[in-house]
This record gives C-alpha cells, sequence and structure tokens, in this order.
C-alpha cells in the first residue's frame, strides 16, 4: 500500500476528484486552503530584502503573494493503483506554467477501518 500525498491548486480540485473517481480511485482525503510555495527563482537577497521591508525588493518581487492557495490530497491506495493514480493527477492538473503541484509516493504500512476493525488492502 502507498500512500499518494498531492498537493494542486486550489481551482483544480473538483476536476482531479472527477478525475479520479472515473478513474476508480474514490477513497480521499482533501485538506482545505493550504498554502505553500514551490523552490521559485528568488535571489536570497532579494527575500532577505522583503523579510525586511525594503522597498526595492518589495517592488522586485511583485505583487504576487509569496505563498499560493493548494489543496493537500491524501489518497491510499494499493501498489497496484499507484501509477494510476499519479497519471490522472497530472493529467488533469499539468499546464504550462509553474505551480502545479507536486506529488509524493509514501510507504503506507497498514490501515485499520474503525467501523469494523478491517485491516490492510482489503479496506481500500
Amino acid at each position: 500500500m502507498k500512500m499518494i500525498l498531492a498537493i494542486i491548486r486550489i481551482d483544480k480540485m473538483n476536476e482531479t476528484k472527477k478525475a479520479l473517481t472515473e478513474a476508480g480511485i474514490t477513497s480521499m482525503t482533501a485538506t482545505g486552503k493550504v498554502f505553500g510555495r514551490g523552490k521559485g527563482l528568488w535571489d536570497a537577497k532579494v527575500l532577505e530584502g522583503v523579510k525586511n521591508d525594503t522597498p526595492e525588493a518589495l517592488a522586485h518581487l511583485g505583487k504576487e503573494p509569496r505563498l499560493r492557495p493548494q489543496r493537500v490530497l491524501n489518497i491510499a491506495v494499493s501498489d497496484y493503483n499507484v501509477q494510476l493514480t499519479i497519471d490522472t493527477i497530472i493529467k488533469v492538473n499539468q499546464t504550462p506554467a509553474p505551480g502545479d503541484g507536486k506529488i509524493f509516493v509514501l510507504p503506507l504500512d497498514d490501515a485499520c477501518r474503525v467501523r469494523t476493525g478491517e485491516t490492510g488492502t482489503t479496506i481500500l
């Protein structure tokens, strides 16, 4: 089993959920609005200037927020469905612009359904 942690654009949530459901991936948890950013291309001196409210650095950085609103999806899948899940998320979320998100695949040792006590891949 694996845990897919996907960070996506907030406006792609409904389309992503629909595509995953159509692909047979129906169980997921979405975290409300979160804020983040990737590596970016800002020089460390510019960021330090922004931190210190230096007008020149603020002007260079622009009016865009430093952290962008995003959604985080947690999707537990069997090993068999890992690539399908990744491909589906990429297909929906990939654009030519930076900021499409990230996907992390984490090992998942076990899972337990609270209602019945069932464990393992049977609950996925």
